[in-house]
């Protein structure tokens, strides 16, 4: 089988979801018919940002909708794909010495099913989460998720969810869904990650806060650009990125998605 893509999306509003012509909704089902159908989905999302390493077990994972103040269509959505108990075991193998633990009731949450709605709506491939430990540094999840490498080889995709810029109190509600609007720190952010990405400068994206005050105001908290690092450390010297959805909205949201594959 050749070997899977991996791909970090940028999920942003999670309003989105409901929108079928949502132009990043489309740029999601664009995207994942130029590859072969993955067998099992592993998915990093930012709404999983816990206090240890922990990978979902339920064989039929819940819903979870984890926001506040959105209309109640939001919380009606369901996303029903399988889990699989089997590949948390694996997870947990591959990720040694590393404690994994295994929570039995963990659900989807929407950093998750928002996406996924898009990439795949049959919902026909299991998909498993792992968390975020919120206790650990960048380079320690960049170091983790190279073990994650060869899941590539066994029809696995790996999907980071996230925002490579995401600073809600900045937000400016009035262009909450204005395509390219952006404060000029968050383009000047935007520009410099992808050019990191491009130049597959992976010391850059691990060190983002070199960048200074256009980091400090785009990435206020790691959760949603941690997702990235996950994606960025599947790649070698035989990979090539694409770039898509790489529009800012609500100036200061980066819809920003990376998709890494082999050179074909």
């Amino acid at each position: 089988m050749k070997k899977s893509p991996a791909l970090f999306v940028g999920h942003g509003n999670p309003m989105n979801a409901l929108d079928p012509q949502n132009i990043f909704n489309q740029g999601f089902q664009q995207i994942t018919s130029t590859f072969e159908k993955p067998k099992l989905i592993l998915c990093i999302s930012a709404h999983w940002y816990s206090a240890k390493l922990q990978v979902m077990g339920a064989e039929n994972p819940p819903m979870i909708y984890d926001f506040h103040g959105f209309p109640p269509e939001l919380s009606e959505i369901v996303y029903p794909a399988k889990g699989d108990p089997a590949f948390a075991r694996h997870i947990q193998t591959l990720l040694a010495p590393e404690q994994v633990e295994i929570n039995p009731t963990r659900g989807f949450d929407h950093g998750a099913w928002a996406v996924l709605k898009y990439l795949y709506p049959q919902a026909d491939i299991p998909v498993v989460q792992l968390s975020l430990d919120r206790t650990k540094s960048p380079q320690w999840h960049y170091e983790l998720a190279k073990k994650l490498r060869p899941l590539r080889e066994q029809g696995v995709l790996i999907l980071g969810s996230g925002d490579i810029v995401h600073n809600l109190r900045a937000i400016s509600w009035e262009h909450i869904d204005q395509v390219g609007a952006g404060y000029d720190w968050a383009y000047q952010f935007r520009d410099e990650i992808n050019q990191a990405m491009h130049e597959h400068n992976d010391e850059a994206l691990i060190h983002f806060e070199q960048f200074g005050e256009s980091a400090t105001l785009s990435v206020p908290t790691p959760d949603h650009y941690l997702p990235l690092l996950y994606v960025m450390a599947q790649r070698d010297e035989n990979d090539e990125i694409t770039l898509f959805n790489d529009e800012l909205i609500a100036g200061s949201l980066s819809m920003t998605s990376v998709l890494v594959r082999a050179k074909s």
